[in-house]
């Protein structure tokens, strides 16, 4: 290999990076109250949660996890990771509406007034439908675009629009 040339790394995505990536995407002291182990197996909870929403990831076995190393069985690009977190994402919110303190009510310590559970439970699935809508976005992206041999992004279209295209039947060839 020539010294000029780019060495590129293709060492599997670990769960930890995964989760790093996730936490650098939403704010909750939950996890600074846990234990590294607790943080660890919520993480992958989240993570495997998440997964199966990714619709047509393109590398093998997506679904072939290395549970005991911890590792994916590829490197993860930085759209597949945003893809994932957002997913980890409404997996997580997911997990805050199906706890019992959304339902009881409680007072805030100010006044003693009621919190609204209500309003609370409506903008946390709003955020929910809000990154769903952003991963599935992100899919469409990823989908629709792949890297040439040149390093530059360039649209599938042509793909889809080829003869030879799976997508397209043989009545509609002729």
């Amino acid at each position: 290999m020539a010294e000029d040339q780019e060495q590129v790394d293709v060492t599997p995505t670990s769960f930890q990076e995964m989760y790093d990536f996730f936490l650098a995407g939403i704010t909750d002291d939950m996890f600074m109250e846990l234990t590294k182990e607790d943080t660890e197996a919520m993480m992958e909870e989240l993570l495997i949660a998440a997964l199966p929403h990714f619709e047509f990831p393109r590398w093998a076995n997506p679904f072939d996890l290395d549970l005991e190393n911890k590792l994916f069985s590829t490197k993860l690009t930085n759209t597949e990771m945003m893809i994932l977190r957002s997913y980890m994402i409404v997996e997580w919110v997911g997990q805050q509406l199906a706890t019992i303190d959304l339902i009881r009510q409680k007072y805030s310590s100010s006044d003693f007034k009621f919190t609204s559970q209500a309003s609370h439970i409506k903008q946390l699935i709003a955020l929910q439908q809000k990154y769903e809508q952003k991963a599935f976005h992100l899919q469409r992206i990823y989908c629709r675009r792949e890297i040439d041999e040149n390093g530059r992004v360039r649209s599938t279209f042509y793909k889809i629009m080829n003869n030879d295209s799976p997508y397209i039947t043989s009545v509609e060839r002729t």
